[in-house]
């Protein structure tokens, strides 16, 4: 009994002894693991004994320092208040993106040891926190630089142009090459007056879009009359092309007529000229008959004048006898009632009865030939 306590005893006097020299152990030898994006390097004795981003491994800690610089990019948001060239009040708002590309460079210039003393493994100084202010600092002189000669108009639409200015001077400075920081880029949010001037300006610019509203209604107006004008002009061309057109089509016409008239009017002069010939020949065959009728009318009053001249010398009673010879019984009682007219004074009174007439009618030529025909 006496020996299990005993034994009890010593197993606990171990227990204690191995906890006690676990702890003393623990406390002196360290397990450190870090992120991809930190670059550590392992002090001992004044010289790096391990380097690179990423590292796991255990340390003694008496003797042993760890210097932890941030690789990975990191933001610096910044605003200032600058004055134009024409001594108005800006306010740039913006921020730079930069990163650690040679972390020996940062740990020479900045205390970036980490306290390992805690289990966070924070910053044993406030080093780490100066890098984005100096950055700042230094972006806020080249901003400064880049917007002096600007007036704050050019300034306010200006943005972009000084943001990459003031990228490239940061860029080029040699305090942020001595630091060993690479900047990613430098963007400018905003550069905006003070409200009272930001309020002029909107005035100023709402005019200039009345005015360039009004300008654009009136070209708009005017472009509308320019286009009636063109169209009139269009019309009255037209009209000009189409009262032409008439006109050359009354030309035509005209001159159709004219032909017309000069063809009707050669026609005419050709029939005229026929007529003429024909007349001319009717003339010579008038004046031909007329002499021939001439001429024979000279013969019948030449055969006339003969005989004529036969019946001068002749007895009247032997000629009434010779044309009495060869006349009828009427013609005989006409000349015989002709007779008895010529001596009507001196006949004293004369009866003639219808037997007579009846016949001198049944006698006479005519009479005859009517009854016959009856």
């Amino acid at each position: 009994m006496e020996w299990s306590m005993r034994s009890l005893i010593v197993l606990i006097v171990l227990v204690v002894f191995a906890w006690i020299i676990r702890k003393l152990v623990w406390s002196l030898v360290r397990f450190a693991k870090f992120a991809p994006n930190r670059h550590v390097f392992r002090y001992k004795g004044g010289k790096i004994t391990a380097e690179g981003a990423g590292l796991s491994f255990f340390y003694f800690a008496p003797t042993t320092t760890l210097v932890v610089v941030p690789v990975g990019s990191e933001d610096a948001p910044f605003m200032l208040s600058e004055t134009s060239a024409d001594f108005q009040e800006l306010t740039i708002q913006g921020q730079i993106t930069y990163r650690v590309s040679e972390p020996g460079k940062a740990a020479k210039m900045l205390n970036y040891t980490v306290d390992t003393e805690q289990k966070a493994q924070g910053y044993v100084s406030e080093d780490p926190q100066k890098l984005p202010e100096r950055l700042v600092n230094l972006a806020l002189v080249v901003i400064k630089g880049a917007v002096k000669n600007l007036s704050l108009k050019e300034a306010i639409v200006s943005s972009d142009e000084v943001a990459q200015k003031a990228h490239l001077a940061l860029a080029r400075h040699e305090m942020v090459k001595a630091l060993g920081v690479e900047v990613l880029g430098l963007s400018i949010a905003a550069i905006k007056p003070n409200p009272e001037t930001a309020k002029a300006l909107e005035a100023e610019t709402r005019e200039e879009i009345l005015k360039e509203s009004d300008q654009a209604i009136f070209l708009r107006r005017n472009y509308a009359v320019e286009q009636e004008r063109v169209i009139r002009e269009s019309e009255l061309n037209t009209e000009i092309a189409v009262e032409n057109k008439n006109r050359e089509i009354q030309e035509t016409k005209l001159e159709t007529a004219r032909r017309t008239m000069k063809k009707e009017l050669e026609m005419e002069e050709e029939r005229l000229a026929f007529q003429i010939q024909q007349e001319e020949k009717n003339q010579a065959l008038v004046a031909l008959k007329a002499g021939n009728s001439r001429t024979e009318a000279d013969a019948k009053a030449y055969a006339l004048k003969v005989v004529m001249e036969v019946y001068a010398h002749a007895n009247p009673e032997v000629l009434k006898v010779l044309t009495n010879a060869g006349l009828d019984s009427g013609h005989l009682l006409a000349q015989a009632f002709q007779g008895i007219a010529d001596q009507a004074e001196k006949i004293g009174s004369l009866n003639i009865t219808p037997d007579l007439l009846n016949a001198i009618v049944a006698h006479s030529p005519g009479t005859g030939a009517k009854r016959t025909g009856n």
